[in-house]
C-alpha cells in the first residue's frame, strides 16, 4: 500500500467520522469529496461501505450504557422497554424500503448532482424546520410515543436521497413531532446503529462478488479513523446543540451544495 492510498484513507476516514452524526451528509461528503479527487477504492464501494461501521461503533461505545439496560430490562416493562421499542419500530420503515429501493438508490441516485442538489434542499428545510418547530414536550428517549417513533421512522426514509443526511432528517423530523433538540439527537444517534448496521451488512451481501482481501489495509485504515473521529464528534455535538440550533449547518449545506453545481456546470 503507497502513500497515496494512506492518505486517502486518513482522509476519507475523517470525512466519514466528522459527517456521520452531523446534519450535512456523510454519504454525499464521500460521494462529492471521491469524485473532486477522481478517487475509487478497493472492491467497488465497499471501502465507503466498511467505514461506516467505525463511525456507528463509537455511536455503541458512548452509549454502551445505556444499551447495556436497555438489553437487560426488554422483557419487562419499563422506560428500556419503551425505548427498544421505539427503536424497532422507528427502524421498520427504512428497513423494508430501503430493501425494495436498494438497487434504484444505489443506480440513480448515487451522483455528484444529486448530493448538491440534496445539500441544498435539506439546507433550506432545516432553516424553516428550525423556525416552525413544535413546543418541545418529550424530553427523554424513553418517554417518545410510538407513534411519534414511527413518524421518525419515515422521515428517516428521506435519507436515502444521497446529501439529505440520516442524522439531519430524524433529529429534524423528532423536533417537528415535539422531541427536544438533545432527546432528538440521542433517538437519532441510537436509531442509527440498528439502521446503519442492517444498510451495512445488506451493502456487503449486495456487493459480496467484489469482496476480496485486496485493499484490506486501506480499509482498515480508515475504518480506524472514522471511529475515533466520529468518538470526538459525537460528544462535541451534544456539547453544542444543549446551547445552539442547527442554522449553522444549513448554510454549510447549502454554500457546499451551491459550490459543487457551479463546479459541476464548469467541467
Amino acid at each position: 500500500m503507497d502513500l497515496y492510498a494512506i492518505v486517502m484513507a486518513v482522509v476519507l476516514g475523517i470525512v466519514e467520522g466528522v459527517t456521520e452524526f452531523l446534519p450535512i451528509s456523510s454519504t454525499g461528503h464521500l460521494i462529492l469529496v471521491e469524485d473532486l479527487l477522481g478517487f475509487q477504492g478497493p472492491a467497488g464501494n465497499v471501502f465507503d461501505i466498511v467505514i461506516q461501521l467505525g463511525a456507528i461503533l463509537s455511536v455503541v461505545w458512548i452509549y454502551r450504557v445505556k444499551l447495556w439496560r436497555t438489553a437487560f430490562g426488554l422483557f419487562r416493562p419499563g422506560p428500556e422497554q419503551r425505548l427498544a421499542l421505539n427503536i424497532v419500530v422507528a427502524f421498520l420503515p427504512a428497513a423494508i424500503i430501503g430493501v425494495i429501493a436498494h438497487d434504484f438508490i444505489k443506480e440513480v441516485l448515487f451522483s455528484p448532482w444529486v448530493v448538491s442538489v440534496a445539500l441544498i434542499v435539506g439546507g433550506i428545510a432545516i432553516l424553516i424546520i428550525e423556525r416552525v418547530q413544535k413546543v418541545h414536550s418529550i424530553t427523554a428517549v424513553e418517554d417518545v410515543p410510538v407513534a411519534k417513533a414511527l413518524a421518525v421512522g419515515f422521515f428517516q426514509c428521506i435519507a436515502m436521497i444521497p446529501g439529505m443526511s440520516r442524522a439531519a432528517a430524524t433529529i429534524m423530523g423528532a423536533l417537528l413531532v415535539g422531541v427536544s433538540r438533545p432527546a432528538a439527537a440521542e433517538f437519532s444517534f441510537l436509531l442509527a446503529i440498528p439502521t446503519m448496521f442492517g444498510a451495512t451488512f445488506y451493502d456487503l451481501y449486495k456487493a459480496r462478488d467484489t469482496l476480496s482481501s485486496d485493499g484490506m489495509g486501506f480499509i482498515a485504515i480508515g475504518f480506524v479513523v472514522s471511529f475515533i473521529v466520529a468518538l470526538i464528534v459525537v460528544k462535541w455535538l451534544l456539547r453544542y446543540i444543549s446551547v445552539h440550533n442547527f442554522g449553522a449547518f444549513a448554510i454549510y449545506r447549502i454554500i457546499i451544495g451551491a459550490v459543487m453545481i457551479g463546479i459541476l456546470l464548469v467541467r
